[in-house]
């Protein structure tokens, strides 16, 4: 700016000093609002890097929504920011076993792929979803790490209904179409640390498509700009459905949730063979009613069950 190059008056603050100083202001639409108050990125999200010239804009375009914690509380879920009790305090221990495989220790080395978790069950109705979204509610109170909850139940999702949200398109949408970013898929909660990918529309050829080399590139997606998410798939049954021993080849770890007095050893020992395609295998007993040790989470806390 010179005698030669005076500032034009007419203009705004902002547009003059975008003369002086050679940035390009946010343009703002006829309701005052602003492009990039529009289109926040959420917590922790990675922004694509501007062209010369260019606004810059969040790179991730998914919806953002509540979730409802009366609902949490009434089914039985963790409550974020709730009290202590005994499944919030069985979800702490699980998840530390957990996380210690996936992040490794000066004793062991971390898993690969130890960051994804599959949960899973050998027949319906042994507990796999309600271990899943209890394990991520956990997971993400975590100070280190956030953590992403696949529905990859693909004939029958249950993770948005059971928060009280609303379909949306998910993992099979973006194995399906090449020109789909997973990353617009995910939801965005207003729990912090806690994002969801839908299982997404259902397909006949769900195990073809998980099966397929584009499902390694898609799962890499997930993490490669954040080494702090866990990702954790509730998973389908894996004696009722095939998705479930494919989704094992892709995980490091596999939860297998035991239902007591329900689960048969014969069914666990199928349900485990079908899982041989992932190394590391744990049991979660789930349903207990009595503990030999006296075991009772939550009451020191002043919050017993």
């Amino acid at each position: 700016m010179n005698k030669y190059n005076p500032l034009n008056e007419s203009r705004s603050l902002l547009e003059r000093a975008a003369e002086i100083y050679d940035y390009v202001p946010v343009v703002r639409d006829q309701a005052g609002e602003s492009d990039e108050s529009r289109l926040l990125p959420p917590e922790n999200s990675h922004q694509s890097q501007p062209t010369a010239g260019s606004v810059p804009v969040a790179a991730y375009a998914g919806p953002r929504v509540i979730v409802d914690r009366d609902k949490l509380r009434e089914a039985g879920f963790i409550v974020p920011d709730g009290p202590v009790t005994g499944i919030s305090e069985e979800f702490r221990i699980i998840k530390r076993q957990l996380l210690l495989t996936a992040k490794g220790s000066q004793r062991q080395a971390p898993v690969p792929h130890g960051e994804r978790i599959l949960i899973c069950s050998a027949h319906p109705n042994e507990g796999k979803t309600f271990s899943a979204l209890n394990l991520a509610l956990s997971i993400a109170a975590e100070k280190d790490n956030e953590v992403l909850l696949v529905d990859a139940d693909f004939a029958k999702p249950s993770i948005l209904s059971s928060l009280g949200l609303e379909g949306n398109k998910g993992l099979m949408d973006a194995l399906a179409d090449p020109e789909l970013p997973v990353e617009n898929c995910i939801i965005h909660t207003d729990i912090p640390g806690l994002a969801i990918l839908p299982a997404g529309d259902q397909t006949n050829a769900d195990t073809e498509y998980l099966a397929s080399s584009r499902t390694e590139q898609v799962l890499n997606r997930l993490t490669q700009n954040n080494p702090n998410r866990i990702v954790i798939f509730d998973s389908p049954p894996a004696l009722s459905a095939s998705p479930a021993s494919v989704l094992a080849t892709h995980v490091g770890q596999v939860l297998m949730i035991v239902k007591a007095d329900e689960t048969t050893e014969t069914a666990l020992r199928d349900a485990l063979s079908l899982m041989a395609g992932c190394e590391h295998i744990q049991l979660l007993l789930n349903g207990t009613k009595f503990s030999p040790t006296g075991r009772r989470f939550g009451s020191y806390y002043g919050y017993g069950e």
